[in-house]
């Protein structure tokens, strides 16, 4: 069976113009910038790890001043480049995008409407400029998605937000559940079943059905987890997948990590994941990192607390089929 091709999430910056009530980065105004120099330096590491598909992360990574000139840099190396944004500046920028090639957009939206939507994110404006940037996208070749973030605030919304997106021409979708450092409660988690199974049973070809896991469980088991303590839906057991196609980099703190849930922040107990660079040159796949990945490919699908939907998803179809279709990461 042929390699399969790895996905490199690059954090290209932490400052952010949006005020999302559930995000570390709300409103920050960091200074970091991921260069263009680290990345070219980074570009031919890349390609030697068997990376295809490249995603640009922050923060917003549309104030980044170079990020046409990184979509365009990663184009040219033939990287597949994404970028998820929370839509406030994607209606302008769209245009140069495409141009320089970018392949998928990922727009962040947690309401059906604006008037639900623009509350969660403290951020007038920012569901219609998000819809328009979208449509704008998928006009010019861009493939749209969305990702939502779900809890008991809005899972009420979520039919409304498929006809939505799926009126709108998007053609991914990812429900995520929202994560906080506190349990998150549902008054009734029959009630969150009844409004959300028919959004994973809809017929795909006439409804925007979610990817990868319900963001509750699909299993009996991972349901009562989730609705007793919280803890989203991860990757089946024996082995979590996602480790070997998965490089993120934390580009302020110069570390890399086998999965973009992973903590990913200079925590009390130390650094995670691997260093980026050695004697000051970057490197990927060391035996540092594959260390930490081997770690989780055993140990996450019994300890990994803050899966995605999509990367539980990923893990459990390379488990069953030996392969996942691009982009459902």
């Amino acid at each position: 069976m042929p390699q399969r091709q790895r996905y490199l999430f690059v954090r290209i910056l932490e400052a952010c113009n949006a005020d999302c009530f559930m995000c570390e980065f709300a409103l920050s105004r960091d200074t970091f910038r991921f260069s263009r120099q680290d990345f070219a330096e980074l570009l031919p590491e890349a390609v030697a790890a068997g990376v295809r598909y490249v995603r640009f992360t922050g923060g917003e990574p549309l104030m980044h001043p170079e990020v046409v000139a990184l979509v365009r840099d990663g184009t040219a190396a033939g990287m597949r480049m994404s970028l998820i944004t929370n839509g406030s500046l994607l209606p302008r920028t769209a245009p140069a995008l495409a141009e320089a090639g970018l392949a998928q957009v990922i727009v962040s939206l947690d309401g059906s409407s604006a008037a639900t939507h623009d509350v969660y994110r403290r951020s007038p404006g920012m569901f219609d400029s998000g819809l328009r940037g979208l449509r704008e996208c998928a006009a010019l070749g861009v493939l749209p998605r969305v990702n939502t973030v779900v809890g008991p605030h809005n899972y009420t919304q979520m039919p409304e937000l498929q006809r939505v997106l799926t009126e709108a021409g998007v053609r991914q979708w990812e429900l995520s559940a929202l994560k906080l450092e506190r349990s998150i409660r549902y008054p009734d988690p029959a009630h969150v079943r009844a409004v959300c199974d028919p959004l994973y049973a809809a017929d795909p070809d006439t409804l925007l059905v979610p990817m990868g896991k319900r963001f509750y469980g699909d299993t009996p088991q991972e349901q009562e987890r989730y609705f007793a303590d919280s803890q989203t839906p991860r990757a089946s057991e024996p082995l979590c997948h996602v480790v070997d196609d998965v490089i993120y980099i934390d580009g302020k703190h110069g570390r890399s990590y086998a999965c973009s849930c992973l903590p990913h922040r200079e925590g009390s107990e130390g650094p995670g994941g691997a260093p980026l660079r050695e004697h000051g040159a970057i490197r990927l796949d060391t035996p540092v990192f594959r260390e930490h990945a081997d770690h989780f490919r055993t140990q996450g699908p019994r300890s990994c607390a803050g899966c995605s939907t999509t990367a539980a998803g990923y893990s459990d179809d390379i488990a069953r089929l030996g392969t996942a279709a691009p982009w459902r990461y």
